[in-house]
């Protein structure tokens, strides 16, 4: 009897013994999978884009741009600081204290100027000249960027511009202060040679054209299409300089072309703007704005970017190393994913 109560004891004690050993090694393997997990799986719970600074690059001779960007996308909206120079390549360099608009193009990390294209600047009073810039001056306190997004507050004019975009299409949202009247300024003269270049308003509330530049690239064409929220109220001023050679179709070419869009608005009324271009044709910048954003929810798009940035950089998990050396490894993973675009 004695005996079978020690044996009994022990086959107690060792299948407790035995459910420890299982019960730590579950929690091992269950550790270890979680660490073998597909970033995205788990990363789909992380915000990633927390780790990215924009601004980090952007002085010095680093090249790059703060403006808003898609994962490899064809539209880089972002503001321009510099008219030239090889530390303003990419448009912005963060020692400056100017804006002379927003434009859709640029290349990041290149070290080579190229893009601009498309430039937009919104403005209170209903001036156009000929000659001369449209700048405001702006504080880096008033500026904010983060993947997908980008924000300012322009000097003086205390318009908060925001910039977003989808893969092909630039979305701006402009909130004006206690004035009655908003103006546009477009400027497809902006920075590089301009080859050619057209503008046309195609609907009360529509603007079609296209811009062929020279730089870095010789010959490069750039068709758009511009909607704004809301229709215009007076009439589009141009200012344009003939060119010698002759379109297809018989009309001049154009190098200076400006133009000029008036609003009526109610104080603290917000202006969006929607901009699809197309390296084909603008029947290509049509598809394009039809089939990536084809509405008006700013917030939406906003969110959309940073979801597929966040997706992109969850592929990568890192750990254990300072805020600085996480924020330095995220944003670097994020400036190679801007080039190449669509």
């Amino acid at each position: 009897m004695k005996m079978f109560v020690i044996l009994k004891r022990f086959i107690i004690m060792r299948n407790f013994f035995l459910l420890r050993k299982f019960f730590v090694l579950s929690l091992s393997l269950l550790a270890l999978a979680a660490l073998l997990l597909p970033a995205g799986a788990e990363g789909q719970t992380r915000d990633f884009t927390r780790w990215v600074n924009p601004f980090i690059g952007t002085g010095g001779h680093g090249h790059t741009f703060p403006g808003a960007v898609m994962p490899f996308g064809m539209v880089q909206l972002s503001p321009d600081t510099r008219t030239d120079n090889w530390d303003g390549s990419s448009g912005y360099h963060y020692s400056d204290d100017v804006i002379y608009g927003f434009s859709h193009t640029h290349l990041s990390g290149t070290g080579i100027p190229d893009g601009a294209d498309i430039l937009l600047m919104p403005k209170l009073d209903d001036s156009l000249a000929s000659s001369g810039t449209y700048e405001s001056k702006f504080s880096h306190i008033n500026e904010t960027a983060e993947p997908g997004y980008y924000s300012v507050k322009l000097d003086g004019s205390e318009i908060f511009a925001e910039l977003t975009a989808t893969k092909r299409v630039g979305l701006h949202r402009y909130t004006f202060p206690l004035v009655r009247q908003a103006s546009f300024v477009l400027d497809l003269n902006w920075r590089d040679k301009v080859l050619d270049s057209d503008v046309k308003i195609t609907a009360n509330n529509r603007i079609e054209g296209f811009r062929r530049s020279s730089s870095w690239s010789k010959d490069q064409a750039v068709y758009f299409v511009m909607e704004f929220s809301k229709p215009l109220k007076y009439k589009t001023l141009i200012v344009s300089e003939d060119l010698p050679e002759e379109r297809s179709d018989g009309t001049r070419k154009k190098a200076n072309l400006k133009s000029l869009f008036k609003f009526d608005i109610a104080p603290r009324e917000q202006i969006l703007v929607k901009v699809a271009i197309s390296y084909v044709s603008i029947e290509g910048a049509r598809k394009n704005l039809e089939a990536e954003l084809p509405g008006w929810d700013f917030d939406k798009v906003r969110a959309d970017a940073k979801a597929a940035w966040n997706k992109e950089l969850s592929r990568i998990e890192v750990s254990g190393g300072t805020e600085e050396q996480t924020t330095n490894f995220y944003t670097a993973l994020y400036h190679t994913m801007i080039h190449p675009g669509l």
